[in-house]
């Protein structure tokens, strides 16, 4: 078990030192090998399939053409571009990602075998439980795709990219951000032995690219000392007035799309745990903080107040010895909150949606 946890490791350390390497790349040959030997493979396996050579000539033509297209972008529009900084970072992050759209195809591939080389007879019989699950599966891909053209739109893309340069992974930008009436109020709420736990689903850009791998509804996570959230906080993005890093939020902040919504949950903690928790965020706030946005790919953070919301959560309950479940921080999701609560220490208070807030506030 501990030799596959270090192999495991190992892997994600290489893959990481891949990336990395593709980013800084100065000549596009390493992707042309990568995206080469990727289509050789694709093509020895479909030749050497059972499907039927109109099937085989078929994908096949599909991986070459997937090739040529990839040498026409490496060698046209990332290297042989005037662009310098971030236009050509989205453009080498974008030449990574199409390393993986063969396997994509071959996926396809995987589920028309599935659904068209079956045979009834007495070597090989196919069941109704097989029959729903290709088509739950192809239903699921068919969702992931439909969202994802929403998610990844140019106007989302575009802001995701024009937010990338407010962040830092090595140094603290946020500081002296939470004024001294926000810890008069966490002070206040001393008389509520309760801490609250706020999983939103806001809309952002980000949130919603986020979505798209953790396949949650809700991926931001904050932390309240009272009930109607007026000390809510937790690591965001600044919302463009503050910088990235530890910031109160406010309730408007979680309204970003039509649907969006929240889920407010408590859990006991003694006047002694919130004060721990209180005193520690007062450190961060005159330390310093950035947002770990590269950490929610790389799982890894450089300095200690460098952190994603999920991650500041967990770490902040663990100071005010109020964790009721062991994980690493870095790779704690929002929804882990709700779902490794397996000794019940939460107890659900409200839901607010948004969208009939609004439609109750026109009528009256």
């Amino acid at each position: 078990m501990e030799i596959q946890k270090h192999f495991k490791l190992a892997i994600q350390i290489l893959v990481y030192m891949l990336f990395i390497f593709l980013i800084f790349a100065s000549t596009p040959v390493v992707y042309v090998i990568i995206y080469a030997v990727t289509a050789a493979i694709l093509l020895i396996h479909t030749l050497f399939s059972k499907n039927k050579w109109k099937i085989k000539l078929m994908f096949m033509g599909i991986y070459i053409l997937i090739l040529v297209l990839q040498q026409i972008y490496i060698n046209n529009a990332v290297f042989l571009n005037d662009d310098f900084g971030l236009v050509t970072l989205i453009k080498k992050v974008i030449a990574i990602i199409i390393i993986f759209l063969p396997y994509f195809v071959r996926y396809l591939h995987y589920i028309y075998t599935l659904e068209h080389q079956f045979t009834i007879g007495k070597h090989a019989s196919i069941t109704f439980d097989m029959l729903a699950s290709i088509n739950r599966r192809r239903n699921d891909l068919k969702g992931n795709w439909d969202k994802g053209k929403v998610v990844l739109s140019k106007d989302n893309i575009t802001e995701i990219a024009q937010d990338i340069p407010r962040h830092s992974y090595f140094k603290y930008l946020n500081k002296d951000t939470l004024s001294e009436a926000f810890f008069e109020a966490c002070e206040s709420s001393l008389s509520d032995e309760h801490i609250y736990i706020i999983l939103s689903s806001t809309g952002s850009s980000a949130s919603e690219l986020i979505s798209l791998f953790t396949k949650k509804a809700y991926n931001h996570v904050s932390l309240s000392f009272d009930q109607d959230l007026k000390t809510t906080i937790s690591y965001n993005g600044g919302e463009n007035v503050t910088l990235p890093g530890l910031n109160q939020e406010q309730l408007k902040s979680f309204h970003k799309k039509d649907d969006a919504s929240i889920m407010v949950y408590k859990m006991k903690a003694p006047k002694e745990n919130k004060r721990r928790i209180i005193k520690k965020i007062r450190e961060i706030n005159d330390a310093g903080s950035a947002y770990n946005l590269v950490g929610l790919v790389t799982k890894v953070s450089i300095r200690p107040n460098i952190m994603f919301c999920s991650q500041f959560i967990y770490s902040i309950l663990q100071v005010g010895n109020l964790a009721y479940f062991e994980s690493v921080n870095t790779k704690v999701k929002p929804t882990d909150f709700v779902e490794n609560d397996y000794y019940r220490k939460l107890e659900f208070c409200y839901e607010i949606n948004f969208k009939d807030m609004e439609q109750s506030v026109r009528e009256v």
